[in-house]
């Protein structure tokens, strides 16, 4: 049984300037993405696309902008529709107090998807071949993304057995018993193992629209099966069939990845 280690929040103070862990890993999901993205470019169908189509450094700069507004906006909004509707209609005014925390993931990806329809519109460029650009350069942040949660001592895991080797006491979570540290196994699954997979398929020419099918099958089947290890949240508990909110949050991403990789499948190779 293992003591969860007590990590101070920020990594550096300056007078009253505070750099928090959290924000850094932040910027490490934006740098890795940037990199990412630079290397995209030398992969097949983008590669060999020119004139008008051929994506550049800039094209990666502006996406990652793009993507971190609708990630902002509809992970918050998301937050408050998915996880806390009563309280935000009680509350307006606190749906804009993005400092006080709540984010949610499916949310932050609605998000991206409008910031990629916009992108390609600006651009004139087909949607899904937008999506299966972002789409392998995104689970490392998701990956930075959890070592900040696990950092922050947030969203542990539910309660494990006594001889897990790796069961975790989060004394903040106002129990001694150890827990699953679900944080690390989000990381694992659908951060680095998500991104090893995803990264290997996209390195092929695939049907327009199949690497980001293959992102949110992948993603909502590694997330589904993390949940099962997640504490659900206090304010919902589980819903029905024993899943968590987020379990079913997966379940029509899941399905709507499967729809869109058998639709593209159908189409000409040659997008």
């Amino acid at each position: 049984m293992l003591i969860y280690p007590h990590i101070d929040p920020i990594a550096l103070q300056i007078g009253p300037l505070a750099v928090h862990w959290y924000g850094l890993t932040y910027l490490a999901a934006f740098g890795l993405f940037l990199l990412l993205g630079f290397k995209r470019l030398r992969h097949p169908p983008f590669a060999a696309l020119t004139g008008d189509q051929a994506w550049t450094r800039k094209d990666v700069e502006d996406i990652l902008f793009l993507g971190v507004v609708g990630v902002v906006i509809g992970g918050r909004l998301g937050y408050c529709l998915f996880y806390k509707p009563g309280y935000y209609l009680s509350h307006p005014l606190e749906v804009f107090a993005v400092w006080q925390g709540g984010m949610a993931f499916h949310g932050g990806l609605l998000g991206v998807v409008a910031a990629m329809l916009w992108f390609a519109h600006s651009r004139r460029r087909p949607w899904l071949q937008v999506a299966d650009f972002v789409a392998p350069c995104v689970p490392t942040g998701l990956a930075a993304g959890r070592i900040g949660n696990f950092i922050n001592g947030e969203l542990w895991g539910r309660f494990s057995s006594p001889d897990l080797p790796w069961g975790m006491v989060f004394a903040q979570s106002g129990s001694m018993q150890p827990r699953h540290p679900s944080q690390i196994y989000q990381f694992l699954l659908e951060g680095l193992l998500l991104f090893v997979l995803l990264w290997l398929y996209a390195r092929k020419e695939r049907r327009q629209g199949q690497v980001a099918a293959a992102f949110l099958m992948g993603y909502g089947l590694f997330r589904f099966i993390a949940e099962y290890f997640r504490e659900p949240d206090d304010y919902l508990g589980l819903l029905s069939m024993g899943l968590s909110m987020g379990q079913w949050l997966c379940l029509p991403m899941m399905a709507g990845g499967v729809v869109l990789w058998l639709w593209a499948q159908r189409q000409p190779s040659k997008a």
